[in-house]
């Protein structure tokens, strides 16, 4: 996850608080997908960005997690998303996210 990003995430969580916001991933793969997460619940991993230390805990899911794309209009997500689901080792970047969430989200919807 990019400065731009840790620091956009930062002042949204200020604004609207953390009970309030949810982060949705779009990564390909599980490991980055992973590290995004623990960057927004446990803080930045490699302590090069803003959210370095700081662990704000807030509930993250990826795109392709039933509990999201249930939300969605069958066909926007089959248009945005179909193509996706079919190249992407789905389970594993639903596991990593999932395991990050239940270790260090105090906010999960």
């Amino acid at each position: 996850m990019d400065l731009e990003i840790q620091q956009r995430v930062i002042d949204l969580t200020s604004k609207f608080g953390a009970e309030n916001m949810i982060v949705m991933l779009g990564g390909a793969e599980a490991e980055a997908s992973g590290l995004s997460a623990e960057t927004v619940c446990a803080g930045d991993p490699t302590f090069a960005g803003p959210l370095a230390g700081i662990a704000l805990g807030l509930g993250v899911y990826h795109v392709v997690e039933s509990e999201v794309k249930n939300e969605f209009d069958p066909a926007v997500y089959d248009e945005q998303c179909g193509m996706m689901e079919m190249v992407l080792d789905i389970d594993s970047i639903i596991g990593e996210v999932k395991t990050v969430r239940d270790e260090y989200s105090k906010y999960n919807k």
